[in-house]
C-alpha cells in the first residue's frame, strides 16, 4: 500500500479540518500522514507508539511531506494504559487493535480520551483468525458488538482494500456515545 491507498481508506470518514486527534500505535506514521492530509495543518495529532525509533521516522516523514511538524506531538507510550492527553476530537487506530485479545478493555480506555462527540477511526484486517504477525484481528462483521460495548455507536464501513497478507483491510468509523 502507498500513501494514496492510506488516504483512500480514511477519506470516506469526511473528517472536519483541525481539531485534536491521536494516532494510537502510530509506528512510523503511514496513517498519521494520511490523517494529517485529511484534517489539515491546523490540527494537532498526538502520535502514540512504544517504539521511539519509529516515532523518529514519523517525524522525518512528516517534516518531509508537510514542511512543518508544529502540529505533530510524538509520544513514546503504551496506549493500552492511561494517557495524559486533552480530550480529543478523534482517535485513529490503524493496524493496532489486532495486537490485543481483550479489545473491549482497550476500546473502553480509548473512549475516555475522546469528547462526547468524538470519533473512532479504525483500520483493520477483515478476518477473525490471525497469525503470529496479526494475532487478534477483528472483522468488520465482528466489530459492531465490540465497539458498542466500549461506549461507541454502530460502526460504519468506510472502505476496503485488497491485501495479499490477510485477504483485505477495511476502515470503519464509530461515534462516541454518552458523556
Amino acid at each position: 500500500m502507498n500513501h494514496n491507498d492510506h488516504v483512500g481508506l480514511l477519506k470516506e470518514a469526511d473528517l472536519q479540518p483541525g481539531g485534536a486527534w491521536a494516532d494510537l500505535g502510530a509506528g512510523s506514521g503511514a496513517f498519521t500522514l494520511a490523517l494529517r492530509e485529511l484534517i489539515g495543518p491546523t490540527a494537532t495529532i498526538y502520535a502514540v507508539d512504544k517504539d521511539r525509533a519509529s516515532l523518529k521516522e514519523l517525524e522525518t516523514a512528516y517534516a518531509r511531506r508537510f514542511d512543518d511538524v508544529s502540529g505533530l506531538r510524538p509520544m513514546a507510550a503504551d496506549f493500552a494504559r492511561a494517557l495524559h492527553l486533552p480530550r480529543l476530537d478523534g482517535v485513529l487506530m490503524a493496524n493496532s487493535l489486532h495486537f490485543f485479545r481483550e479489545k473491549q478493555a482497550v476500546l473502553q480506555q480509548v473512549r475516555t480520551l475522546v469528547k462526547p462527540s468524538g470519533l473512532l477511526l479504525l483500520v483493520e484486517y477483515n478476518v477473525d483468525k490471525g497469525n503470529p504477525w496479526v494475532p487478534f484481528p477483528v472483522s468488520f462483521k465482528s466489530l459492531g458488538g465490540v465497539v458498542k460495548r466500549a461506549g461507541f455507536g454502530e460502526p460504519r464501513l468506510l472502505a476496503t482494500h485488497a491485501s495479499s497478507f490477510l485477504h483485505e483491510i477495511y476502515s470503519a468509523l464509530a461515534h462516541a456515545e454518552g458523556t
